[in-house]
């Protein structure tokens, strides 16, 4: 079981990225996925998650309207497209599966404990 996180960069702020989390071992149509970010000195937080059945994909209040998450069950990869991208949304980005829908409180959903595998982080910078 393994997570590719792919698309990390740097952009001026009001720019765009893709993020890519392509899985392998598994497949995609029992499992959660959730992007989470660290920024320098900050604790890992938790950004979005789409899963099977319960009604997402679910935002933080941040980037809500800014960022979409989606899901290419043909390719077993989970992008974030991130939009109007603001400095504070710089951060190493990481993509996490836990098998199951996302869970309905945002408290547990974002709870990294409950994520079973992890990819490697992807770099996003926003600075002009």
């Amino acid at each position: 079981v393994q997570l590719q996180a792919s698309g990390g960069g740097s952009v001026q702020p009001g720019g765009s990225l893709r993020l890519s989390c392509a899985a392998s071992g598994f497949t995609l149509d029992s499992y959660a996925i959730a992007w989470f970010r660290q920024a320098p000195g900050q604790e890992r937080e938790g950004v979005s998650c789409t899963g099977p059945g319960n009604g997402g994909p679910y935002y933080i209040d941040s980037v809500k309207g800014r960022f979409a998450i989606s899901t290419d069950f043909g390719s077993d990869t989970v992008y974030l497209q991130m939009n109007s991208l603001k400095p504070e949304d710089t951060a190493l980005y990481y993509c996490a599966a836990k098998f199951g829908p996302c869970p309905f409180t945002e408290r547990v959903r974002y709870f990294p404990g409950n994520y079973d595998y992890w990819g490697q982080g992807t770099l996003v910078t926003v600075s002009s």
